[in-house]
């Protein structure tokens, strides 16, 4: 499917993986619609040309009333959605019993209620309004679906039992959702991205960087965000690619710590 003029919704666009993703969908002239609850993380996007339309609506992922409002506008203002990438997400540590006690169990269930709730919530209502679409070839593509896992759901960390289930979810519904629409023409893929260095880990000390970098096989550095967008735009453009987990992480295996 061709990016230019097409309709992308970007869930937790305002800020790290899902602003690149903005700002190259956007340079390469499709119209975008950033989802996020940052109202003011809008201005921090400055993509390198303005091809496309921008529209950004303030929203918390886990709504059903706010995202179902945000699509049908977002399809009213900037035309039909033909393709979606959830990047909105939350990764707060916690250990299952910890120096105070057992894990709250609301923040394990609000790990679980963003990451993967709010994926899927986004991804259905959008998937509803790409499914009443004509499609764009002799194929009958109607459109894409792209969430963002994690490493974490293959080998997740010390305290990270709860982001770590979240993404396994995410990485588990991907086949499956990609059978339940793949027969009217929506591909549906997920990206489990490694370290990247989004703001988030931008004001991480080097002592905690400089390890997960020389983890990583190679190139022996954090990802780029740019990185991950592109192969957001090429799942975006190779029809042939559906029902992928694609790990994009130079290698890096994490270790238990």
């Amino acid at each position: 499917m061709d990016i230019s003029d097409q309709v992308v919704v970007v869930s937790g666009g305002a800020s790290g993986l899902g602003s690149a993703c903005v700002q190259h969908f956007w340079a390469a002239g499709a119209n975008v619609a950033v989802f996020d609850i940052n109202a003011q993380g809008s201005h921090r996007i400055k993509p390198q040309s303005s091809h496309g339309k921008i529209g950004f609506y303030d929203v918390d992922v886990t709504s059903v009333a706010a995202i179902s409002v945000a699509i049908e506008a977002a399809a009213s203002e900037l035309g039909d959605i033909r393709a979606c990438i959830n990047c909105a997400g939350i990764a707060p540590a916690g250990k299952t019993v910890g120096r105070d006690g057992a894990l709250d169990l609301e923040k394990f269930r609000k790990v679980i209620d963003v990451n993967l709730l709010g994926s899927f919530n986004v991804l259905r209502l959008a998937a509803e309004k790409m499914l009443e679409l004509d499609p764009v070839n002799s194929e009958g593509a109607r459109g894409v679906i792209i969430n963002t896992a994690s490493v974490a759901a293959f080998d997740g960390q010390v305290g990270q039992a709860a982001y770590a289930a979240s993404k396994g979810g995410v990485v588990s519904m991907t086949l499956p959702i990609a059978r339940d629409l793949g027969t009217r023409g929506v591909r549906v893929n997920t990206i489990a991205p490694g370290v990247f260095n989004t703001p988030m880990m931008e004001a991480m000390p080097d002592k905690v960087k400089e390890p997960l970098e020389q983890a990583v096989q190679f190139p022996k550095r954090l990802g780029l965000p740019a990185e991950f967008a592109k192969l957001a735009a090429h799942i975006v453009e190779n029809d042939y690619l559906n029902g992928e987990v694609i790990r994009l992480d130079g290698g890096i295996r994490m270790t238990p710590r």
